[in-house]
C-alpha cells in the first residue's frame, strides 16, 4: 500500500469530472477539493468533449438517474475511453431497482471502467448473485462476500470496491480488504458516493486500479475513523461537515498509525 501517493495527489491537483447524484453534489465536489483534487460536475452533454478533455479522471453515479444524464453518461463513457482517461462507475441502487441494474448493465457494456465501488448489494446484483437489497442500503445477503467480490471484478474486467463495515476490493485475482472505519459513514447519506469520487482523484497517481482502489479506501476510512475517534459526540448530520475538514487536514503518518488492512 503506497500512501505517499496521497502526497502526490495534493501536488498534482487533478482534475475529476462527476456525472454526480443532485442529492450529494456539494458533499462530494467539496470533499475532493478537501482532499486536494480539483471537482467538476456536469449534466450537459454538450459540453462534454471539452470537459473530458480538461478532467485527469471521471466518476459516473447513478444515484438520481434521469434520461438525459444517461445520454450524457454514454457520451462520457465514449469520450473518456478514446482519451484513455480511468472512469470509476458508482451503482447506486441497482440492487433494488432493476431499471438501474439494467441501465448499468448498457453502460457497462458500451465503455470499460476502471474501478466499480458500490455497496455489498449493488456489487452483488452486478455479479449475478442473490442478494436482499433495499433502496440505498446494502441489505443483507448469505455469499461470501469476498467471492462475490472477486467474480464480479472477473465478470466486469476491472477493479471492484464492496465498501461496507470492512471494504473488499478485488482486481479479479487479488483480493484486499480495509478494516478501518466508522458506523458514521453508513449513518450518512453520500459517504459512498464521496469515496467513489475520492477513487476517482486517487487513479490519477495510483500505479494501477488496483492500488489506487485500495489507497483511496484506506484514506477515507482511516479519516473517518480518526475523526470519530476524536469527536465522539458527533452524529450523522455534523459528519459530514466535519469529515471534509479531516480530509484537508489528514497526513499520511496519520493514517499509517491506525491503518488495519491486508
Amino acid at each position: 500500500m503506497k500512501l505517499n501517493i496521497l502526497n502526490e495527489l495534493r501536488e498534482k491537483n487533478p482534475v475529476v469530472l462527476n456525472a454526480a447524484n443532485f442529492v450529494t453534489v456539494q458533499d462530494v465536489a467539496n470533499s475532493l477539493n478537501a482532499i486536494g483534487a480539483s471537482p467538476i460536475m456536469s449534466k450537459e452533454i454538450a459540453e462534454a468533449e471539452e470537459m473530458v478533455k480538461m478532467a485527469s479522471s471521471i466518476t459516473l453515479n447513478l444515484g438520481t438517474l434521469t434520461q438525459l444524464q444517461i445520454a450524457q453518461m454514454k457520451k462520457i463513457g465514449a469520450l473518456a475511453t478514446q482519451d484513455k482517461k480511468p472512469i470509476v462507475f458508482d451503482p447506486v441502487a441497482v440492487g433494488a431497482v432493476n431499471y438501474r441494474l439494467q441501465t448499468a448493465q448498457d453502460l457497462l457494456h458500451r465503455f470499460p471502467v476502471s474501478i466499480i465501488r458500490g455497496n455489498a448489494g449493488e456489487i452483488a446484483a452486478l455479479g449475478g448473485f442473490e442478494w436482499n437489497s433495499r433502496g440505498i442500503d446494502a441489505g443483507s445477503g448469505s455469499g461470501n462476500l469476498d467471492q462475490i467480490t472477486q467474480k464480479t471484478a472477473q465478470k466486469l474486467d476491472c477493479v471492484v470496491i464492496a465498501s461496507g463495515a470492512t471494504d473488499t476490493i478485488s482486481n479479479g485475482k487479488k483480493i484486499a480488504h480495509v478494516y478501518n472505519g466508522t458506523p458514521l459513514f453508513q449513518a450518512h447519506v453520500g459517504s459512498g458516493d464521496v469515496l467513489s469520487s475520492i477513487v476517482a482523484a486517487f487513479t490519477t497517481v495510483g500505479a494501477d486500479p488496483f492500488e489506487a482502489a485500495q489507497t483511496a479506501t484506506l484514506v477515507f476510512a482511516a479519516t473517518g475513523e480518526l475523526l470519530a475517534k476524536d469527536h465522539p459526540e458527533i452524529g450523522p448530520g455534523t459528519f459530514g461537515m466535519h469529515l471534509i475538514d479531516y480530509l484537508a487536514k489528514v497526513q499520511v503518518a496519520d493514517i499509517e498509525k491506525i491503518a488495519k488492512f491486508d
